[in-house]
C-alpha cells in the first residue's frame, strides 16, 4: 500500500470519462488499498480513481461509518435536494456552495467484483454524487453557485 498523488484542477486526466473495471486483478486491488490511505491521508472523505491519475470507474468513500469501495457505480434513484458547502481533494484549500439530492441509490460492484446497492442520505448521498461526478470528468466548481471560497482546515497546522 502506498500514498498516491492526489491531481489538482488544471491536470488533463480530471476532465476524462473513465473506463469501466471488467475484471478485479491484482493492480486494480492495490490501487483501490492505495485509494483509501491516500483518501484517509489527506483527511477526504472520498476518492475517485482520476484523481490519482487513474482512468478507471473506481471511487471509495468514507463518511466516518467505514470505508465504502464503488467500482463501476451508477446513481438508480436520486430525490431531495440538499444546498451546502463542499470540497474537493483536486481543488485544495477551496469550498463552494452546491446543491445535490439529499437521497440517493447507486448500484456498484465490490471488490469481489459482486453488485449491490447502497442508499445514501445527506453527505453520504453528497459523496455519492460527488465522487461519480469525478468519473465523467467533472468537478464540483462546475455546480458551485457563485464563486469558490478561500477555506483552511486544522489538519495542515498538524504537518
Amino acid at each position: 500500500m502506498a500514498l498516491r498523488t492526489i491531481r489538482v484542477e488544471g491536470d488533463p486526466v480530471l476532465n476524462k470519462v473513465c473506463r469501466p473495471v471488467k475484471e478485479m486483478t491484482e493492480r486494480i486491488s492495490t490501487l483501490i488499498d492505495d485509494m483509501l490511505d491516500t483518501m484517509y491521508d489527506a483527511n477526504g472523505v472520498g476518492l475517485a480513481a482520476p484523481q490519482v491519475g487513474i482512468l478507471r470507474r473506481i471511487v471509495v468513500i468514507d463518511v466516518g461509518e467505514g470505508p465504502i469501495v464503488m467500482i463501476n457505480p451508477e446513481i438508480i434513484e436520486q430525490d431531495g435536494e440538499q444546498t451546502g458547502q463542499e470540497g474537493c481533494l483536486s481543488i485544495p484549500d477551496k469550498a463552494g456552495i452546491v446543491t445535490r439530492p439529499n437521497h440517493v441509490i447507486a448500484k456498484a460492484l465490490d471488490r469481489d467484483m459482486k453488485e449491490y446497492t447502497i442508499e445514501g442520505t445527506e453527505l453520504l448521498a453528497r459523496a455519492i454524487c460527488h465522487e461519480l461526478d469525478h468519473l465523467d470528468g467533472h468537478l464540483y466548481d462546475e455546480l458551485a453557485e457563485g464563486p469558490l471560497m478561500d477555506v483552511t482546515y486544522d489538519e495542515d497546522e498538524e504537518e
